[in-house]
């Protein structure tokens, strides 16, 4: 399967009113490996394995298999993760036809709001909210995988 997004950082707080729903995720990372990403993730009383290959299209796709496991699983292989896990609240937003993913990151990242949105294709047109600031597609530093080895908050200016 082949997962299309892009990415955006999030100015303001007007999304959280828009919102939706909103989930508590923690996340790690068996594998940071670009060519072979492997994350284990729990959101609420649930648990996921998600392998995903590298980015093509300057960051827009790439291969992505993601797998429901039990969470006493999940929380298991979390304690085998390479670095720090990514802690985050994400809200869920519609915009059209579309649905916003804005990710408020906490602990390690916390100060970081990113915003993603999924689509059919790498050229496919989206409403853009008034709250989603610059694009980031395809800048490694805000992959999750990254921000558990190198944290938002120990970035230098």
């Amino acid at each position: 399967m082949i997962e299309i997004e892009r990415k955006f950082l999030v100015t303001g707080t007007q999304y959280r009113e828009e919102s939706r729903a909103q989930l508590r995720i923690l996340q790690g990372f068996l594998s940071t490996d670009p060519d072979r990403t492997v994350r284990v993730r729990c959101i609420g009383t649930q648990g996921f394995l998600t392998i995903k290959g590298r980015t093509f299209d300057s960051g827009t796709s790439r291969a992505e298999w993601e797998y429901e496991i039990p969470l006493k699983e999940a929380e298991e292989l979390l304690l085998l993760c390479e670095s720090h896990p990514v802690e985050k609240i994400r809200f869920q937003v519609e915009a059209g036809p579309h649905v916003f993913e804005v990710d408020e990151f906490k602990g390690l990242n916390d100060g970081l709001v990113l915003a993603e949105v999924e689509l059919t294709a790498a050229s496919e047109s989206f409403i853009k909210p008034s709250w989603l600031g610059p694009e980031v597609t395809g800048d490694a530093r805000y992959y999750n995988s990254q921000l558990s080895l190198n944290p938002f908050t120990q970035w230098k200016e």
